[in-house]
């Protein structure tokens, strides 16, 4: 299921004061005669499986790029960038399934190498999974997928199968050493700022918000972000002191937000008002007029308000 949509809301505004093939030739060798193909002695048998020495190089090519590449996701810092280091760790953990399933490892780790493969399929699976979280936005930030990862059974398993492996004679399989974090669910108090930004106006601007999702609203005026605030599910909040000028709206919701990031973890929407708000102030002699705005993030009868949504790496948090 997708992220919610943020549907279309409304505005009002108002003024207020204030191998080897068959031989063929069936004869015998005579003696001192030398016979076509390789010698097998030097060569290690199949059945035999490969030397210690030649099983942990074979590992640390395989299973070593499947531990960097995990280690990597932490340094997200956008979702296109997540998406990327996702798909290079799927990658890697699929080729260590290809590279490790044509060993034979040495016969006393017979079943704990078939464990480790078997678990990086199932790792390779998650991986696969939390990709297709974070391009739906259901995961939105390096901390919900390794938050969402570190509770995965393929990632489980390859921890321990690795454990089990690397116990068994030194072997460089305990690769995935990566710490995940527990999912939270931190939310600002309702109309907290989250930017304080200039407010030495007159305007006011108040966001009714009757939505699923708790929001951040964000007001940028040319290239500069005034103001942002937080706006829990089923709440109002009022921003005043807004100077005159016009305002494009920008609004993000979803669950989780992130203060280090400026986002919110999980299911994350990125969208913004297509009209833009006008605050001006009128003085005369006896009174002072200025703008009121008030803008509902759920729909409304006769609401006309459109919306469009945003690029997230491009979202003005």
């Amino acid at each position: 299921m997708s992220a919610p949509r943020w549907l279309p809301a409304a505005l009002a505004m108002t003024f207020v004061l204030a191998a080897c093939s068959p031989g063929g030739d069936s004869s015998r060798p005579s003696p001192g005669a030398s016979t076509g193909g390789d010698s097998a002695e030097g060569t290690p048998s199949a059945s035999a499986g490969t030397s210690p020495e030649e099983y942990r190089a074979a590992l640390a090519a395989a299973a070593g790029p499947v531990g960097s590449s995990l280690g990597g996701l932490a340094k997200s810092r956008s979702l296109k960038s997540l998406n990327q280091r996702l798909q290079r760790a799927e990658s890697a953990v699929a080729d260590a399934v290809e590279r490790l399933g044509t060993v034979t490892p040495p016969s006393e780790i017979a079943a704990e190498h078939a464990d480790y493969v078997a678990a990086l399929r199932g790792l390779e699976g998650d991986l696969g999974g939390l990709r297709d979280s974070v391009g739906g936005r259901k995961l939105c930030t390096s901390s919900a997928v390794l938050a969402r990862l570190g509770k995965a059974e393929g990632f489980g398993a390859t921890k321990s199968a690795g454990g089990d492996l690397a116990a068994k004679g030194d072997y460089p399989a305990d690769v995935v050493k990566l710490k995940t974090p527990k999912e939270l669910n931190r939310r600002p108090a309702n109309g907290s700022f989250l930017r304080a930004g200039s407010r030495n106006g007159n305007g006011r601007l108040t966001v009714d918000n009757g939505g699923k999702s708790d929001a951040v609203l964000t007001l940028v005026r040319g290239k500069t972000r005034l103001t942002s605030f937080y706006v829990r599910k089923g709440r109002k909040a009022t921003v005043t002191g807004v100077p005159d000028g016009a305002y494009k709206v920008f609004f993000t919701g979803g669950a989780d937000w992130d203060r280090a990031t400026r986002s919110f973890t999980r299911n994350c929407s990125f969208e913004r008002f297509e009209d833009t708000l006008k605050f001006r102030t009128i003085r005369s002699a006896t009174v002072i007029q200025y703008s009121t705005w008030t803008i509902t993030l759920q729909p409304v009868v006769g609401g006309k308000a459109k919306t469009s949504e945003v690029d997230p790496d491009s979202f003005p948090a």
